[in-house]
């Protein structure tokens, strides 16, 4: 499913109440939604990038967080992270469920696209050395946006070859890919890039276009990368419906690099 199925199970009663409308959607349609994701590009954790796929320049902050050689740890990444219940907007914030969202389950056909798909461990030639998983939503909107928000370290030149794989992989896979999941595929019509906040060292964001696994209905899906030095903060938005929402909530993205910024540094 588009959402749910996109971002696995649902923590507590909001999520739970969006499974139903989707189920409800998918018996009033006659189909049952479904969704994809992630971006890339950089040189080095040190390195400042040109400018995002818009022509958008970068943010002139190159002294932020995460900006040293050593991974933060996933107590710092926990300190830096929303925590469960937090609001942000009419928006709130709840621990995700899974520890890695999509996992071994979702791949992506060509294998050059997976990145697109989650960077989970594998995804690319750099593993993540620690990561925290949030979900933000509006807790009792049944059908509504929904932001998956992973925050993760690597190690000294990782985060930047990340960034790299994604941007290849989002031009290699622009005119679309299949998304193999569990127990369906789901065809991704487009990929293209959308406008990328100007915050950290780099940026990237794009727009996803993608058939529900009936191949009846277009769903859309948006995805921004902000990386800090040697972390990436990773904005994934979805809406249960056909609606096209057009960004990641600006406010969401705001709040948790403000977040980010400074809260890191508490972390044991």
């Amino acid at each position: 499913m588009f959402g749910a199925g996109m971002f696995g199970a649902r923590n507590q009663g909001s999520r739970q109440r969006r499974r139903g409308a989707v189920t409800a959607l998918a018996v009033l349609a006659g189909a049952v939604l479904s969704g994809v994701a992630a971006c890339g590009s950089g040189d080095s954790d040190g390195d400042r990038s040109g400018s995002d796929e818009t022509g958008g320049k970068p943010s002139a902050s190159v002294s932020g967080p995460g900006r040293g050689t050593e991974s933060l740890t996933e107590a710092q990444l926990k300190a830096a992270a929303f925590t469960d219940g937090e609001r942000i907007g009419r928006y709130t914030a709840s621990e995700s469920a899974l520890g890695a969202p999509l996992g071994e389950d979702y791949t992506a056909d060509p294998a050059v696209c997976q990145p697109l798909v989650s960077l989970v461990e594998g995804a690319t030639g750099h593993d993540p050395a620690a990561e925290v998983h949030r979900e933000v939503d509006v807790a009792d909107e049944m059908i509504g946006i929904s932001v998956l928000v992973q925050l993760r370290s690597y190690g000294r030149g990782e985060a930047a070859a990340v960034m790299k794989e994604l941007a290849a992989a989002g031009t290699e896979c622009a005119e679309g890919y299949v998304e193999e999941r569990a127990i369906a595929k789901a065809k991704v019509l487009t990929v293209e890039p959308a406008k990328a906040p100007a915050l950290g060292d780099e940026a990237k964001a794009y727009r996803f276009t993608t058939l529900d696994v009936k191949g009846k209905l277009k769903l859309y899906e948006y995805l921004t990368v902000v990386r800090s030095g040697s972390t990436t903060l990773s904005f994934r938005a979805d809406y249960l419906g056909t609606k096209d929402i057009g960004a990641v909530p600006e406010e969401v993205i705001t709040a948790q690099w403000e977040k980010f910024r400074t809260g890191h540094k508490s972390g044991a």
